[in-house]
């Protein structure tokens, strides 16, 4: 009798299928961001953690920050204009880029709502009919702390709809002009807070680990068509949703340092943007323990 095939089963399969292939072919490039024969020199070419093609280059590149109005993506627009980069910011509140976009050419204010599905495209077509957008990065976010014991199912939904629906939403209205070109970069801002479970992370935390995942499928997915992917993922920055904690943040860096980090990343032509270091290293490890000793541990820091 022929065992039934289950979902695991295939899982397993597929694994194991990927895995034989890689060791029997050496010639496969392991690092992207294609795998076509024509590239696959430039790709062995680049350093081991080079996934991408280093984006070091910013003269003439244009650059779509969504919900860049303040905090990271306001500090990586300005950072990325400093560098000679075409910039467009979008967000529901302009906040002070408006009049920054009034004094220089090179800065572009396009009011959009993450949520609203039908202006992300209106918004998104718009700017193509202007030219080729050569980096999305998606830095729109909500938080609130949340707890179990508390929950708030409508608050749970907003988290969701602003952090992973919302860059959904951006992703598929660029995605297919870069397909069309086959270029472009997507770059998603995460957080080391989607690592593993902590407390008062019930909202926040599931939608930056469903960005972190989103990212990984979607770099398997486009890195034999010219296009890279990354998701950068900060410890604690000093920005308004970071405001409302109540505890002393550790290793905590200003946004403009944390947009420093950002495009050092992308120079190096990194998938996995994290930093601070001193502060990402530990928690790195920590993802590599079994549950038996992580959440003692976590109970034991956090006090919670």
């Amino acid at each position: 009798m022929n065992r039934p095939v289950t979902d695991a089963h295939l899982v397993t399969t597929g694994a194991a299928t990927v895995a034989a292939t890689v060791v029997a072919d050496p010639a496969i490039p392991k690092v992207g961001p294609t795998t076509s024969k024509a590239s696959s020199s430039k790709a062995q070419a680049r350093g081991w953690l080079q996934l991408n093609a280093p984006m070091t280059e910013w003269s003439g590149r244009r650059v779509w920050l969504v919900g860049a109005s303040t905090g990271i993506g306001l500090a990586c627009a300005e950072a990325l204009r400093a560098a000679g980069a075409q910039v467009v910011v979008s967000a529901r509140k302009p906040q002070g880029v408006k009049d920054w976009a009034a004094k220089d050419a090179g800065v572009q204010w396009q009011e959009m709502d993450v949520s609203d599905p039908e202006q992300v495209k209106a918004t998104a077509r718009a700017l193509l009919a202007q030219g080729p957008i050569d980096l999305v990065v998606y830095a729109a976010g909500y938080y609130k702390a949340q707890r179990a014991t508390d929950i708030d199912l409508q608050n749970l939904l907003q988290h969701d709809t602003v952090n992973y629906q919302g860059a959904l939403q951006v992703i598929s209205a660029v995605l297919p002009s870069m397909l069309a070109r086959q270029s472009g970069h997507i770059s998603v801002l995460s957080s080391v807070a989607g690592w593993r479970g902590l407390p008062n992370g019930l909202a926040y935390g599931p939608t930056k680990a469903a960005l972190t995942h989103l990212a990984e499928i979607l770099y398997l997915d486009l890195q034999d068509h010219g296009i890279g992917v990354s998701v950068v993922n900060p410890g604690f920055v000093a920005t308004p949703l970071t405001a409302q904690n109540e505890f002393t943040m550790p290793a905590l860096i200003s946004p403009a340092q944390a947009a420093s980090e950002m495009l050092k990343g992308w120079a190096r032509g990194e998938f996995d943007i994290h930093f601070p270091k001193r502060f990402t290293f530990w928690l790195k490890l920590l993802r590599l323990l079994p549950y038996r000793l992580y959440f003692p541990l976590v109970r034991k820091f956090t006090g919670l």
